[in-house]
């Protein structure tokens, strides 16, 4: 199985640092669900792990939650994508849960799900906390220079990154990246 792992609010999304708390307020980012349609159509399976503190903090309730993700879904169906599965962290940041990145529970809960080992499970977010979460659980780090990511346009990475993190200008970006290298890999095995 092919299974790629993405952040939601600053990757997918536009991110706000007020929350988004309504599907009024959720709006994708130019051409994140094209980038999804694309890596669906090139045969992964694309689940969204995802901080939603706005819930631990009473901004917004779990049916608000869906209306959200439910407008997500309609959003990507309409070009041609889906994701398989969303999984997401409710709690406060001082819960101490193991959920929240970048803490890796929300990905552990992935690998359990779908019996996988997610060793090199190629993982995309726009911060340090998600790269720290999904290289905790053995994915490949991938940053994403939108949401809280563009603070890093033009400049190196500070060593809060792990040194394997990989950038990319967006989502679209990434999912260009991801096919070019498994078209070349399958090209190099031909050989």
């Amino acid at each position: 199985m092919k299974l790629v792992i993405l952040d939601r609010d600053g990757t997918i999304n536009e991110d706000s640092d007020d929350y988004v708390k309504s599907p009024e307020e959720w709006a994708p980012l130019p051409g994140a669900l094209e980038a999804i349609a694309r890596l669906n159509h090139s045969g992964w399976h694309v689940v969204i792990a995802s901080n939603q503190s706005g819930l631990g903090r009473g901004l917004f309730d779990v049916s608000t939650l869906n209306a959200m993700h439910a407008k997500m879904n309609k959003l990507l169906a309409a070009v041609g994508g889906r994701v398989d599965a969303i999984f997401y962290c409710p709690h406060a940041p001082d819960d101490g849960c193991r959920c929240r990145k970048p803490e890796p529970g929300l990905f552990e809960q992935i690998g359990e799900r779908y019996g996988l080992d997610l060793h090199d499970v190629p993982m995309v977010g726009d911060s340090a906390r998600d790269v720290l979460a999904g290289l905790a659980a053995g994915c490949e780090p991938h940053l994403v220079l939108t949401g809280r990511g563009a603070a890093y346009i033009g400049r190196s990475l500070p060593e809060t990154f792990p040194k394997e993190t990989q950038v990319h200008a967006d989502l679209a970006a990434f999912a260009d990246f991801l096919i070019a290298r498994e078209t070349a890999a399958a090209a190099a095995a031909v050989v």
